[in-house]
């Protein structure tokens, strides 16, 4: 990884826990497109990139069970999110917590398929004891799977409105902080413009 210091805490951290641009090209997973992960536009934290690496990182975590990293890693490419950001936020669903998102997961498939309603409780149980144990198992499988599929999507679109937001607030109060230094110090303003992209490494 590389020594280099980034202007914020969490720039910092992503760099000192996920690999680097050379090792994730050298991953034999990704070797059919490891040349692109070399673009340095994928490594930089921008208000575009930050965003579309948190969204897709999350979409990546419950879209899978496994392999999550190399997939949000692969939809970072087209939509030029972060990749290390992506990688790092589809540790959400890991070996620990993946007990407890399942049963967020089923309870939201059968929410929003609106079982209980639709079938009633006393019928879903008649038809599970009438099909036997598996077609309970596979009742509950695909419930289940329904709802990390909302769970991705709901997770992906909330995260990314989330991202924008604290990151929007972090620039006004980086600039605030800058303004202020700089009247103390009296020196005249540069002329920063409103709105204006913060450089790399400004997460």
């Amino acid at each position: 990884m590389s020594d280099r210091r980034s202007k914020t805490f969490m720039a910092d951290l992503i760099r000192k826990y996920m690999p680097s641009r050379e090792e994730m090209a050298e991953n034999r997973w990704l070797s059919p497109i490891a040349h692109r992960f070399l673009s340095p536009e994928l490594w930089r934290f921008t208000r575009r990139s930050v965003p579309r690496g948190v969204a897709l990182g999350l979409f990546a975590a419950f879209i899978v069970p496994l392999g999550q990293i190399f997939l949000a890693a692969f939809l970072a490419l087209p939509s030029r999110a972060n990749v290390p950001l992506a990688a790092l936020v589809t540790f959400v669903t890991n070996p620990f917590t993946f007990p407890f998102w399942a049963v967020m997961a089923n309870r939201t498939g059968a929410f929003v398929l609106n079982l209980d309603n639709a079938v009633g409780g006393d019928a879903a149980r008649e038809i599970a004891h009438d099909g036997g144990a598996l077609a309970g198992w596979f009742e509950l499988a695909g419930v289940t799977a329904f709802g990390f599929v909302v769970l991705a999507i709901v997770s992906a679109a909330i995260g990314y409105l989330m991202a924008s937001l604290i990151w929007r607030l972090m620039v006004a109060r980086k600039r605030t902080k800058r303004l202020r230094d700089m009247a103390q110090r009296g020196d005249p303003l540069k002329g920063e413009a409103v709105g204006s992209e913060p450089t790399q490494g400004e997460a």
